[in-house]
């Protein structure tokens, strides 16, 4: 006589479901991305372009050159991240792209550059000095992208100002000696040394917690918006005429600025509890 089968599921008097078919995990990405998703990134993706052609140009001596491919994607930096909140295409992977695409355009290029046109002759020194502002930029961004993401905000940006000079704002005042030279053939820094003390007094700003005034604290009323409209028309035809020496003109508004941000922000600080 044969003996009964037992059924496997059933020993030890267990019964075992059956296994389910395991799901494939969703991609990453879509199989088809939109040009609406994709723009932004199409965006952060030239003004890395623009960033790693300055460091070419700057290699090479075309100094006009280089500034103006960090001017490009300076300008490229502003669109891209209006671009992603116009057309609700946010993404994480388009933060991590403008960090790392703001690493090289404001910070590694900025440093070649102004290695190359003023440094050089110091040697080693200048070569720290333009690392250091790299690495200032690079732990700026760092900061910037662990605040973010920790959702902790302290009283400057609660009260609209940007923690530190920005990435864009930093590479500007460190080309700022060479643009003065190209508007109007003048010698800001009358030594190589003066000048290493000026990068790493940016660098110094880029890592510290300074306020500086933020686009967020612009409020424009709606009667008003025909006047900024002929205001830009007007800066962007005084560009075109008189490139270098609006650059210059605007970089030392800045400069003039950081006092009076910090003045302001003492006062706000001051009313708000």
């Amino acid at each position: 006589m044969k003996p009964l089968r037992t059924d496997p599921a059933r020993r030890g008097g267990q019964r075992h479901r059956p296994l389910r078919k395991i799901r494939r995990s969703r991609p990453a990405f879509p199989r088809r991305l939109t040009l609406r998703a994709l723009a932004a990134n199409i965006v952060t993706t030239l003004a890395l372009s623009a960033g790693v052609t300055a460091i070419r140009f700057a290699l090479e001596g075309r100094f006009k050159s280089a500034v103006t491919a960090i001017a490009i994607a300076s300008i490229l930096d502003g669109l891209d991240g209006t671009i992603a909140r116009l057309l609700k295409s946010t993404s994480r992977f388009g933060a991590e792209l403008d960090s790392l695409s703001d690493v090289i355009a404001f910070g590694v290029a900025p440093a070649i550059i102004i290695y190359s046109w003023g440094l050089a002759d110091l040697g080693r020194i200048g070569w720290i000095v333009a690392l250091a502002y790299a690495v200032a930029c690079a732990l700026r961004l760092a900061r910037y992208n662990t605040q973010a993401e920790e959702g902790g905000e302290d009283d400057k940006r609660r009260l609209g100002f940007f923690v530190g000079v920005p990435a864009p704002a930093g590479a500007a005042l460190v080309l700022f000696a060479p643009i003065v030279d190209f508007a109007f053939d003048m010698t800001v820094f009358r030594s190589s040394a003066a000048l290493a003390v000026y990068v790493a007094a940016v660098a110094g700003l880029m890592v510290s917690t300074w306020p500086t005034f933020s686009s967020r604290q612009v409020r424009i009323a709606g009667e008003n918006m025909m006047l900024l409209l002929l205001g830009v028309a007007v800066l962007a035809a005084a560009l075109i005429a008189y490139g270098w020496s609006v650059l210059a003109i605007l970089i030392a508004g800045y400069i003039i600025s950081l006092p009076l941000s910090y003045w302001r922000w003492l006062k706000l600080r001051e009313r708000v509890p």
